[in-house]
């Protein structure tokens, strides 16, 4: 399937559903508490979602019975929201989505409930920084893999963590996941040139342990196979006309971060 190039209207609007999804993971990152069932989490952004005139992407995909994904500790992706309580110390990653007028956002988050272990949070600032190095390094005239690439020195200069093989970003617009699949390690210079009209969303995922995982009975839940803890960060970003990115998911559209990175964000989607 070829790559889907968006004109600057259609990320407009894609900027729209990922500012929902934005705003819903802050609701949620405020609204978590020990003690909470993950279900409590997937209503506030079930309500939320609604309220922003958008539909869950994550509903019904495949079957999938809920609005958001909700992992805990060992669970890494793709964990189901249920009666299981949030207790103190979890390591809790967040997955959301929504879309408006036919056009997807979608972002992911990982956070420590109550008190956390030091180890854990360094594998959360490794994971998101991890995720915005590889955002700065798929600008305009870049190659896909320069993403992968720039994650995985990132991730391995910081410690000995897992990086996921088995799933990784994607392209997305009129649906969740497109052409390309974006690797989160690998070699630099290869696969498709990056251009205006892109539109990519970029998610590590690392454990504190090994990189090998299996898939519970529910046929969704991603657990590491050592039992060790994992993170899990993601933003949708696009390349606009003028050839500059905008993160499509962040509320400044990544300007703070990237600009930390060297790299200026698009004014055409502010």
């Amino acid at each position: 399937m070829a790559i889907q190039i968006k004109s600057l209207d259609e990320l407009k609007i894609m900027r729209q559903a990922g500012l929902l999804v934005a705003h819903t993971l802050d609701l949620m990152r405020e609204s978590i508490k020990v003690g909470m069932r993950t279900d409590a989490i997937d209503a506030i952004a079930a309500a939320n979602i609604k309220r922003g005139g958008a539909t869950s992407n994550f509903k019904g995909y495949h079957g999938y019975p809920a609005t958001i994904c909700i992992s805990l500790n060992e669970e890494i992706v793709h964990g189901i929201p249920g009666d299981r309580i949030i207790e103190d110390g979890d390591v809790v990653s967040i997955d959301c989505g929504a879309i408006i007028n036919g056009w997807h956002g979608d972002a992911a988050f990982s956070v420590i409930v109550g008190k956390a272990n030091p180890e854990d949070q360094k594998m959360l600032d490794v994971c998101e920084e991890s995720m915005w190095r590889g955002i700065a390094a798929g600008k305009s005239g870049a190659r896909l893999s320069d993403i992968g690439y720039a994650i995985e020195q990132y991730i391995n200069s910081q410690g000995r963590y897992g990086i996921l093989q088995e799933y990784g970003g994607h392209g997305i617009g009129t649906e969740m996941h497109q052409e390309p699949h974006v690797l989160n390690f690998g070699k630099a210079g290869n696969g498709p040139e990056i251009t205006p009209g892109f539109a990519l969303a970029i998610e590590p995922m690392i454990t504190r342990g090994s990189a090998k995982t299996r898939v519970l009975a529910d046929e969704w839940t991603v657990v590491s196979q050592d039992n060790s803890r994992g993170a899990h960060f993601e933003n949708s970003y696009a390349i606009a006309p003028d050839g500059k990115p905008f993160v499509l998911t962040a509320i400044d559209g990544g300007r703070a971060k990237l600009a930390s990175l060297g790299v200026e964000i698009s004014s055409l989607l502010s």
